[in-house]
């Protein structure tokens, strides 16, 4: 099978190009260990008018590999008119205004719109590409402030939503199936703003491990992604809510069996 794999430009990676580069590259490898034949661009190299002379004989791909997240990119992507994972228009689905009409129409819960604790701004057009895109404010008043700032960047689509406090927990899904991992970021200390630590360490509350898999599978299903992971937030009565989803993270505290996942998924779409 010929592969036509876009690895992700960096201002879509922030403070994770290597860990990005990592699972890519790892799926890569094992999709060439199995015989196909991949042709890897950046995306950050990328000239739309044109396919590039280097792709040749790779014009017409069987299958696109793709964590390219710039709008040109996936509008590119699509004119081959071949199986993709993840699917450009999925990419596209994964904008947080999108992610928050969705999970209203399917009842997942998301946090609340109103709390005690503070609230969070984010940008609600496309994935975060600087700390400034998900910020985080005390009350209404900096709230207030706080969006002007983003508005000023020229970004006027954008999400608000309350702190919810409990344990942060992180979940990375590969299909349908059963590939799901969680883990508690705070524990290990990985982090790429360090929004972590409004939560503090994790208390480690009960919760059912089934329900949110449950849950995040069926909005994965919903917008299209076939690779994702993702952010929720455990209160100390077990309940949860998702507080972000994403296309095609890292899977950096899982990467070999995830790249594993991937690469069989792959070939599973042939």
């Amino acid at each position: 099978m010929r592969i036509l794999a876009v690895s992700r430009a960096v201002r879509f990676s922030p403070n994770a190009v290597e860990r990005d580069k990592a699972i890519f590259e790892a799926v890569i490898h094992r999709l060439q260990r199995l015989g196909n034949e991949v042709c890897l661009l950046s995306e950050d190299r990328l000239e739309f008018q044109h396919r590039p002379a280097h792709m040749e004989p790779m014009a017409s791909p069987d299958f696109i590999l793709t964590m390219a997240r710039g709008p040109e990119t996936l509008n590119w992507l699509k004119s081959f008119g071949v199986r993709c994972i993840n699917s450009p228009e999925s990419i596209s689905n994964c904008s947080r205004s999108y992610l928050n009409a969705v999970m209203e129409r399917i009842d997942i819960a998301a946090a609340p719109k109103e709390g005690p604790d503070g609230y969070w701004l984010k940008r609600g057009d496309a994935a975060a590409q600087t700390a400034a895109d998900v910020v985080f404010v005390q009350d209404k008043a900096q709230l207030q402030t706080a969006i002007l700032a983003m508005r000023q960047r020229g970004i006027t689509d954008y999400t608000v939503s309350a702190h919810v406090k409990g344990d942060l927990v992180k979940f990375y899904g590969v299909g349908q199936g059963d590939f799901f991992r969680w883990y508690y970021p705070t524990d290990d200390g990985q982090s790429k703003f360090g929004d972590e630590r409004r939560n503090g360490p994790s208390c480690h509350f009960p919760f059912s491990v089934e329900a949110l898999q449950r849950d995040v599978q069926r909005l994965a299903a919903a917008v299209g992604v076939c690779v994702y992971g993702g952010d929720a937030i455990v209160r100390a009565d077990g309940s949860f809510c998702l507080i972000d989803f994403n296309d095609w993270p890292s899977f950096s505290r899982c990467l070999e069996e995830a790249a594993d996942a991937i690469a069989e998924l792959v070939i599973n779409s042939k």
